[in-house]
């Protein structure tokens, strides 16, 4: 069986310019998408933008400009920032695409076919922020408005003709598709979140709009567009060149391996997309992840309150791979997390000056001097050198399940464990008091090369750019980069090069003031 990952961000919705919590979820997914790629997957990654909906279409009036130049304008920052994040995307979707449109459309009509969709009207509260509908018990009063309690967004009273899926005849096969699939949704709180939801009692959704223009229309009906989450899910088969079930993306990639969300739109992906796939005969994503959101002053980040936390200003004072790294270390994946400037700073500071960078300078350095700039050549290893360079064998496997587990968590505490077990072995081996036994010396210096490109290998999908700074130490480049190499220890050639590397990370002056 071919070796295949398909990862998703969720397309984001460019009224506005991107904050810290888009640059999260993409973070990670190119996290999962750069381990699995030198775990030996061939990897497809799909970030993108939602681009319909009466948001969108009230932005661009608001801007005095037509909704698509709007889209392009904003769009492309959404493109800019990949780039600036060092993703590794291999398509970047936009829905006013017309690749997108034939998809949609076409899931339309399949929908159609099997009587999955009919006409009637649509009286109910509506979110033009979050684009969706919620029940009069997802309601309160604050100030005046009317207001969802989930998104603490205002919502307004829409009436309106409106097709509608039969969404209530999906609540049992989707509640026994839950049972029989414990993995589909993550984690745990948020999948009891939609199965409480589900067993509530679902009722159709309406899946069109008449009182704005700016969408994929119907087919043959030009009065209305399709439902902007209809119309943005569809993405994900979308980029595979569905219709297409013959294409090759689409045969190799579908189902997704991994859908990454944020935890506000799980309702969307784990019950609306599962049961239109359903009715349109599709197989179902592998799993739906709904992680925390990146918070600003304890509170969820959004234009209205004025709380956006750039993050090309961080990555301009601190650079691209600290922000990575505090990311995906100090956020426990899976729940909520706050910005802190203090804590990134200790994170540059401790993990990666002090644990990491000095680590690889203070061993290549050391074997520059004292062995002549060559992987030691004589060597003896003993019991300690093979018990800390067999670790990252004995437990790659265990690292492999807890990457498709999605535990994070796990994975940075490892390799912090493994930089303070690599400085404590060198310092406590003292290869500077063995230059009469040099056999000794040639061993320690090796096992402690050995473990910075094994320790260099696993920061990789956290940092890359450092990460491959430190490998030039060997000659080492991305191509060289296999998990499978882990697993031998005799990896490094004995007499090959050793180079000279800058620093890796600087520290942060601190205001004592």
């Amino acid at each position: 069986m071919d070796k295949n990952f398909y990862i998703t961000t969720p397309i984001y919705y460019p009224s506005a310019r991107p904050h810290m919590g888009h640059a999260y979820s993409s973070i990670i997914a190119d996290f999962f998408a750069r381990f699995k790629k030198i775990d030996g997957y061939k990897v497809h990654f799909l970030t993108g933008t939602d681009e319909h909906g009466l948001k969108i279409q009230r932005s661009a009036e608001k801007n005095n400009i037509e909704p698509l130049e709007f889209c392009n304008q904003i769009s492309l920052t959404f493109r800019d920032l990949s780039k600036i994040l060092n993703l590794t995307n291999t398509d970047f979707i936009r829905t006013t695409e017309n690749r997108h449109k034939v998809s949609v459309q076409h899931l339309w009509n399949e929908l159609i076919k099997n009587d999955e969709i009919y006409l009637s009207k649509y009286s109910g509260w509506y979110s033009v922020s979050d684009e969706a509908y919620y029940n009069d018990d997802e309601i309160i009063d604050q100030e005046g408005k009317k207001i969802s309690i989930l998104s603490k967004s205002t919502v307004e009273w829409i009436e309106e003709e409106s097709y509608f899926f039969r969404l209530s005849k999906w609540q049992k096969p989707l509640l026994d598709y839950y049972l029989s699939h414990p993995n589909f949704i993550s984690p745990p709180s948020r999948k009891k979140e939609v199965i409480s939801f589900v067993e509530s009692g679902l009722k159709d959704l309406s899946v069109s709009r008449k009182s704005f223009s700016w969408g994929i229309p119907v087919p043959n009906s030009k009065d209305h567009i399709i439902y902007v989450w209809l119309d943005a899910l569809t993405n994900y088969i979308s980029a595979l060149n569905y219709p297409d079930m013959n294409d090759l993306l689409f045969k190799n990639f579908w189902p997704a391996s991994l859908h990454l969300i944020g935890k506000d739109i799980i309702r969307f992906h784990a019950v609306y997309w599962p049961a239109f796939l359903m009715a349109a005969k599709i197989n179902l994503p592998l799993k739906v992840y709904g992680h925390g959101w990146i918070l600003s002053d304890n509170e969820k980040m959004s234009k209205s309150k004025g709380n956006i936390l750039d993050p090309i200003e961080i990555i301009n004072q601190y650079g691209v791979d600290p922000l990575r790294y505090y990311l995906i270390k100090e956020v426990s994946f899976g729940n909520d997390g706050n910005i802190s400037q203090e804590r990134l700073e200790n994170c540059i500071n401790s993990d990666l000056a002090n644990n990491f960078g000095n680590l690889c300078q203070r061993v290549s350095t050391f074997a520059i001097t004292n062995c002549n700039s060559r992987i030691p050549e004589n060597i003896s290893l003993n019991t300690e050198d093979l018990v800390i360079l067999n670790k990252f064998k004995n437990d790659l496997n265990n690292i492999r399940s807890k990457i498709d587990e999605q535990d994070i968590n796990f994975y940075i505490n490892y390799i912090v464990n493994a930089l303070f077990e690599a400085n404590k072995y060198f310092n406590d081996q003292e290869p500077w008091k063995k230059k009469d036994d040099l056999i000794r010396l040639n061993s320690i210096v090796y096992t402690a090369l050995e473990i910075v490109r094994k320790i260099s290998f696993m920061l990789y999908p956290i940092i890359p750019n450092s990460a491959l700074k430190a490998l030039k130490i060997f000659n080492l480049n991305e191509k060289d980069i296999i998990f499978s190499t882990i697993d031998n220890y005799n990896y490094l050639k004995k007499g090959s090069n050793i180079n000279k590397i800058d620093i890796l990370f600087k520290k942060v002056e601190k205001n004592n003031d």
